[in-house]
C-alpha cells in the first residue's frame, strides 16, 4: 500500500515543524514548504519557496491530497486583509479537487463570557485579532461549502514545547532563566488553555486518518492542557534542576511596551484571555484520539522547560 502524502506549508513555524515529525513518525510521506530549510527532518522532502507565490505554492502541493497550512505572518502584520490575503492564496492553491486542508484554530474568536468553549458555540470575537480569524476561517469554511476542499480545523490553546520559541514560555516566563527566575502570566486561580505542540500534531495525524469520515468542514476543539499559573509554575518549578524565584509577570508592562513595538501592541489586546477562564471542550474529539492520549503536564513541561537550564544542569 502506498504511502499518504502530507505537504507542509511554513515548516519552519511552530505547529508546522511539529506537524512534519508527527506525519513522518507515523508513517506518512511528508513534503515541508518554505522560504529555507531551517529545522531539517531526516525523512521529510523540503520545497523552497514563497508563500506569497501562488504558482509556488501549487507547485509545492502538486497532486498531494492533503495539506497542512502552517503559515502565518507576524502578530502585528495580520490586518489590513494581510492574512486573510494569505488563506485565499493557500485556498487558490488547493484548487478545487477536493483536497483535504488541515488548519490550527486558536481562542481568539470567542469572548471573554465563553467560560466553555465547545465547536457548537457561536463565535463572537471581542477584538479585531478575533475578527480576522473569525473571517479567515470563514474563508475556508465557504471554499468546502463550494465544495473545493475539505477542511478541518482544529482549536487549541496557548503553544509550548521542545523547541518552540517565540511563545510565552521563551519570551515571558522563562526569559530570564539564567537569572534564575520565573514570571507567571495570568491571574491567580484562573485556568488558562495551553497547547503541547507534539500532542495537538499527533491529533492532527489521527484526524487526518479520519477524513474519509467526516464532513466537508469540521471543526474540533483540542483540550490540551488547561492550569492555572501557579499549577503550571510548579511543573516547571519541578522540572528546572536549579531553585527558581517565582513572581507574576505584570502584564501592564505589555502596554508599556507597546509604545514602541506594534507586536506588543497588539498582543496587550488580548489580555481578556488571561484574566477569564476559557476552556476548550470537546467530547467528540476526545473519543477519537481515545482514552489516555496526550502527555501529562509533567512530562510536556519538562520537554519544553529542558533546554532553557541546559548550561545550569552542566553546572550542577
Amino acid at each position: 500500500m502506498d504511502r499518504q502524502h502530507l505537504v507542509v506549508l511554513g515548516i519552519n513555524g511552530h505547529i508546522g515543524h511539529h506537524v512534519a515529525r508527527a506525519f513522518n513518525d507515523a508513517g506518512w510521506q511528508v513534503t515541508g514548504f518554505g522560504r529555507s530549510n531551517r529545522r531539517p527532518i531526516p525523512g521529510v522532502a523540503f520545497v523552497a519557496g514563497d508563500a506569497d507565490d501562488v504558482d509556488a505554492l501549487r507547485a509545492a502541493i502538486g497532486d498531494t491530497d492533503v495539506v497542512f497550512n502552517g503559515l502565518n505572518l507576524p502578530y502585528h502584520q495580520w490586518d489590513k486583509g494581510r492574512l486573510e490575503a494569505q488563506t485565499a492564496r493557500v485556498l487558490a492553491a488547493l484548487g478545487t479537487a477536493g483536497k483535504t486542508l488541515l488548519f490550527p484554530g486558536n481562542i481568539y474568536n470567542y469572548a471573554a463570557g465563553d467560560r466553555t468553549v465547545t465547536p457548537a458555540l457561536s463565535q463572537r470575537p471581542q477584538t479585531p485579532r478575533g475578527e480576522i480569524r473569525k473571517r479567515v476561517e470563514a474563508r475556508i469554511a465557504a471554499a468546502a461549502a463550494r465544495g473545493e476542499i475539505r477542511a478541518i480545523i482544529v482549536r487549541a490553546g496557548d503553544f509550548f514545547g521542545p523547541d518552540s520559541r517565540g511563545d510565552w514560555f521563551d519570551l515571558v516566563m522563562l526569559r530570564e532563566a539564567g537569572k534564575r527566575r520565573l514570571a507567571l502570566m495570568g491571574e491567580p486561580g484562573v485556568g488558562h488553555a495551553w497547547a503541547y505542540l507534539p500532542d495537538l500534531a499527533r491529533a492532527f495525524e489521527k484526524l487526518a486518518w479520519h477524513r474519509a469520515e467526516f464532513g466537508t468542514f469540521e471543526s474540533f476543539h483540542f483540550a490540551g492542557h488547561y492550569v492555572t499559573p501557579d499549577a503550571l509554575g510548579q511543573a516547571i518549578v519541578a522540572a528546572a534542576p536549579v531553585p527558581l524565584k517565582v513572581s507574576y509577570f505584570p502584564r501592564v508592562l505589555m502596554s508599556a511596551m507597546g509604545l514602541v513595538s506594534p507586536m506588543m501592541r497588539e498582543v496587550a489586546k488580548m489580555g481578556y484571555l488571561w484574566e477569564h477562564p476559557m476552556q476548550l471542550v470537546d467530547p467528540r474529539l476526545d473519543a477519537i484520539l481515545g482514552p489516555g492520549f496526550g502527555s501529562s503536564l509533567d512530562v510536556a513541561v519538562a520537554a519544553t522547560v529542558a533546554p532553557f537550564f541546559g548550561a545550569a544542569r552542566q553546572a550542577a
